[in-house]
Formats: C-alpha cells, sequence, structure tokens
C-alpha cells in the first residue's frame, strides 16, 4: 500500500489532520482528524513509502503496550477506512 500524491499529515491547533494539497487531491475538500495512534501510524506509513498492515501494526506495538494481534486488527481498521476515503491504495 502506499499513500496517494497529494496528502499530508498537518497539525492545526494541536490536532493531526490529514489533508489534500494540490492538484491530486483538488476535489478532497476534508480534513480527516487523527488521534495519536492513528498519527503514528500515519507518520510510520509516510516514513516506509510501501507498507503493509504488519509493518504498520509493529511500530504500534514498539509505542504502545499493545499485543500484535490486536495491532494488526486496529491497523487494519484504519486502513480500510483511509482506503475508502481514496488517502491510501494498494
Amino acid at each position: 500500500m502506499r499513500i496517494n500524491k497529494g496528502f499530508v499529515l498537518r497539525n492545526v491547533y494541536g490536532q493531526s489532520v490529514i489533508v489534500g494539497e494540490g492538484l491530486e487531491a483538488a476535489n478532497f475538500g476534508k480534513m480527516i482528524p487523527l488521534n495519536e495512534s492513528a498519527t503514528v501510524i500515519w507518520e510510520q506509513a509516510e516514513a516506509l513509502g510501501d507498507f503493509n498492515v504488519e509493518q504498520l501494526a509493529t511500530r504500534l506495538c514498539e509505542e504502545y503496550e499493545v499485543t500484535m494481534e490486536k495491532a494488526c486488527q486496529d491497523v487494519a481498521k484504519i486502513l480500510n477506512e483511509w482506503q475508502s476515503i481514496g488517502i491510501i491504495s494498494e
């Protein structure tokens, strides 16, 4: 998977949000708020470029006291949401 071109993480009044920038995301017109763990997932996805559920779940396990099974479930859920709104793609 990859983050689609034109989507970036920004801090708006202390809240992490995903926004669309440039022509690639011109019709997006939304800000997607992220909680702390979703921000960790996004930052790891950005750092990797190409990523999968297990890679992002491993990062969550490093950051939080969570089992790999639970981290994989949480990551898969958020990636499905992001994919459904066009922020990431396979």
